[in-house]
């Protein structure tokens, strides 16, 4: 069977809390040693950990690897976002 990257869905693969390989990745926000914001087919996601860093970067395909202590993998509710951005806004 041949191996196809459909661009509307998302893998992720978590291996012993060190390695995290990404599928449908958009793109990359921001990122740092401790955090990496990225938008990808499901939405906004953040990877948090301990020395993290980019082991490989495909943006063709869409395919992200990081490397370090992770702690956390979250989807971020844009809506949310929308919504917090907004009262911050109003009350500044």
């Amino acid at each position: 069977m041949e191996n196809i990257l459909d661009s509307t869905k998302q893998e992720i693969k978590l291996i012993d809390r060190g390695i995290i390989y990404l599928t449908g990745i958009d793109k990359i926000v921001r990122f740092d040693t401790e955090e990496f914001f990225m938008e990808s087919v499901m939405g906004p996601i953040n990877v948090k950990g301990e020395m993290l860093e980019v082991v490989k970067l495909d943006t063709h395909d869409g395919v992200v690897s990081i490397k370090g202590k992770i702690s956390s993998i979250v989807y971020e509710d844009d809506k949310k976002k929308t919504e917090e951005s907004f009262i911050t806004k109003l009350f500044k």
